[in-house]
């Protein structure tokens, strides 16, 4: 028996969290393909607890192309297990979908044929109809809304998990080895060659979304904190209104007393107007502080993400 050693033209990357029963639906997915190419699976399990990695390795023996699995020591987080997998993907051009088949894999062929078309590092999918429960299409809303004010992200661009890259791109953003990783950061940090393409969104085939409102905060507070100083910007303006605010309030107290005299009223708007800069400046210093700490935790060395196993099964020739 002889290894084909052959580069790939694509890498697909697909993370994977309690894909369960799912996981052999996705992979005959893709092998029912008509891709065209040659190609390669990237699969992460991001610390599943139902045996994705096992049931992963299992599927992938007799797989007509090469796969990779990649085995995190623990949940590390949808965006973490994606620069994994971005590390480990050989092709040309990249293309990376969720496991819930909610991305067909003939859409991420059209994001393929747009990329290849085009001048674009990056092709982002976007959705005439998204098939996601409300809270997420409202924290996604937020997240784009967010993107467009701290990352200075074009307000017609929509950002997807959905997206096809070309290798040169994912060389830049691979570098980025910081603890509280924000993919979609990265990418508009890296290129303006980005370009859009409207797909299909599926209804999805089976478990539930892994993003719980816990992590959805954690993500939120990624792009708030690791890409952009703008909450800093924001905390000073504060304060500063605060000032004026607090001088004008004095200026009227010293007017008062000249031409009135002094009054004994006024404890609850005194009461109020102490909760209002006190909560300012809590708020200014929880900002700060979640900078330093940060910061702090990026220098200690907090890991990105940790490898358990790798396993790499290539096609055979006899």
């Amino acid at each position: 028996m002889e290894l084909v050693d052959e580069t790939p033209e694509v890498s697909f990357v697909v993370p994977l969290h309690n894909t369960g029963d799912s996981l052999p639906r996705l992979l005959e997915a893709f092998r029912m393909a008509e891709i065209g190419c040659s190609w390669e699976l990237v699969l992460v399990d991001d610390g599943s607890a139902d045996g994705t990695f096992a049931r992963a390795s299992e599927l992938a023996h007799d797989y007509p192309v090469p796969v990779t699995l990649v085995e995190l020591a623990r949940n590390f987080g949808e965006h973490a297990a994606v620069l994994e997998a971005y590390r480990r993907a050989r092709g040309r051009l990249v293309v990376n979908l969720d496991d819930d088949l909610q991305n067909p894999v003939s859409e991420a062929l059209k994001l393929l044929k747009h990329l290849r078309e085009s001048n674009a590092e990056v092709v982002y999918s976007h959705y005439a109809e998204k098939k996601h429960s409300w809270p997420r299409n409202v924290a996604s809303w937020l997240a784009n809304r967010c993107a467009t004010l701290l990352l200075g992200k074009p307000r017609d661009l929509y950002l997807s998990s959905f997206r096809a890259l070309r290798r040169e791109l994912v060389g830049r953003i691979v570098t980025y080895r910081g603890p509280y990783p924000y993919i979609d950061g990265l990418i508009l940090g890296a290129t303006n060659r980005i370009a859009t393409l409207e797909v299909e969104h599926a209804e999805r085939v089976g478990g539930r979304s892994g993003y719980t409102p816990r992590k959805l905060v954690r993500l939120a507070l990624s792009l708030l904190f690791d890409f952009s100083v703008m909450p800093l910007r924001l905390a000073s303006v504060l304060g500063v209104l605060l000032c004026v605010v607090g001088a004008l309030i004095l200026v009227e107290v010293v007017i008062e007393t000249i031409f009135v005299g002094q009054r004994q009223l006024g404890w609850g708007s005194l009461m109020g107007a102490l909760a209002v800069f006190s909560g300012a400046q809590l708020l200014m210093l929880g900002i700060i502080g979640e900078y330093v700490g940060r910061a702090f935790l990026t220098v200690s060395g907090k890991p990105q993400s940790l490898v358990r196993t790798v396993i790499q099964h290539e096609t055979q020739t006899a």
